[in-house]
This record gives C-alpha cells, structure tokens and sequence, in this order.
C-alpha cells in the first residue's frame, strides 16, 4: 500500500512494503521535485529540494548517485564518485550512497534483497520494458550478489495508466514478447483504429513474477491523471519537471 508522507512539510510518496528500519525510499512529487528539466523555473525550487533530501537522507547531496538515463537497458552498480552515462537501471550495495532515478510517465521500479541487503532502481519506459530492464536488473543480482526472488520486495510507483497510454501494433508486439505467458490484463485493443493501449507497470510486475517475484507492491497512481502531483510527459507535451524514485540503503 502507497501512503504519502512529508520531507519538510512536501510530500513524498512510499510503500508499506519497505521498512524505514532497513531502507529509505520514496518517490518525489511535484513539491519535493529536484530535476527540473524543461521547467528552469523550478531551478531555485529543486536545489532546496535536494539539500532536503540529503538531510533527510543523512548524506551529502554529492553521494546521490544520478544516472544520464536514455531510455536503454543497460545496468550499472552505482559507486561513489563515478558517472553513469546511457544507463536507465542502477544497482546498489553501499549504505554511504544513495541513488535516484528520473520518471515522467515511464515505469520506476525499485527492488531490494532482504537477505543481503541489496537493491535497485530500474526505469522502465516501454522501450526499457520492451527491453526486459527490470528482469536483466534482478538477473545481474542474483549473479553478483546471489539474489534470491522470494526475498525480493519490489515497489513499482507511479507511471502512465492503461487508459492513457495509446501504441502502435509493434510496440505491442515487442512488449507481448517478453512474457512468456498469455495474459489479457495488461492491454485492450482499439480495433477499429488498430491501436493498443498498454499497461506498463503491469507488464513489468508479470515479468518479475515469472522470475519467481511476487511480494509486489503496484503504485495504483496514473501521472497522467494525477499531473497535479506528478509530472506527466504526454500531458504536458514535453515540457515538463521529472519526479524522481530515490533508494538509501542502511546498514543492518
């Protein structure tokens, strides 16, 4: 279940599916937002933002770690003091760093190992599902730090809905092609206009749970239709701020 909560009286949203007692997550809003991309006039609004958030976080704001993201599939374990250019999903195993990705209708997505205290934060637009970015982040986990599935909490936040998220036949097909079942739950079709309109926070929950997932908390809030809180790329044409997912691991 999402709940909000506030960082100097601005609200954050988080999931009761990760405790504060293990690890620090949230995703921001439109009042914690820290990249303001198109919109300069945010630039005063992010900087205070962000020093917020590194209090909050209790680490100077050069140990969050913020990836040049490019709608790719390729994943990196974050390490202080390194950039992370052309990469949309990072990994994280220090407790002196933390990481933060940026979303504006796209899927966030973070994971977390419970047993070794290992999590991750992938963005998942319907190139990067289309590209199985969630599924290739828990696979380079489990091989680097013997990640198990079933212990794995992941928390996907909010993206773009069904009902607003309109594709072509081939986007279709290259999301239907990384599942390995028949699911109907995910799409409805426009046949007339022989249009599609997908869910991508579904296909990725199906995707993790055909790896063996399922402690999967799935953000019901649409950044379409919530632009009032979230940032939304279609809605606003392009110019548009990001909100961020933001993961601080601590030590056990």
């Amino acid at each position: 279940m999402f709940k909000f909560e506030k960082i100097n009286d601005k609200k954050i949203l988080k999931s009761d599916y990760l405790s504060d007692k293990t690890v620090k997550h949230f995703f921001t809003t439109r009042e914690t937002v820290v990249t303001p991309k198109e919109l300069t006039s945010l630039n005063n609004l992010c900087k205070q933002n962000i020093m917020d958030i590194s209090k909050y976080l209790e680490i100077d704001p050069d140990k969050i770690i913020i990836p040049t993201q490019t709608h790719s599939d390729n994943v990196k374990v974050a390490k202080a003091g390194q950039n992370y250019p052309d990469t949309d999903a990072l990994i994280l195993e220090d407790t002196d760093i933390a990481i933060l990705l940026n979303f504006a209708d796209c899927t966030p997505v973070i994971l977390y190992d419970n047993k070794n205290n290992v999590g991750a934060i992938s963005h998942a637009g319907w190139r990067g599902t289309a590209s199985s970015i969630v599924k290739k982040t828990l696979k380079l986990m489990q091989e680097r730090y013997s990640t198990n599935p079933q212990n794995t909490t992941v928390v996907i936040g909010p993206a773009i809905s069904i009902k607003n998220y309109q594709v072509d036949q081939n986007v279709f097909d290259e999301l239907k092609a990384t599942l390995d079942c028949e699911y109907s739950d995910w799409f409805t079709t426009d046949k007339t206009n022989l249009k599609y309109y997908v869910d991508l926070k579904t296909v990725n929950k199906h995707q993790l749970e055909e790896l063996g997932v399922s402690r999967i908390d799935k953000c019901d809030y649409c950044t379409y239709d919530s632009v009032d809180v979230f940032f939304s790329y279609r809605k606003e044409n392009g110019q548009t701020a990001r909100h961020s997912a933001i993961l601080k691991l601590l030590n056990k």
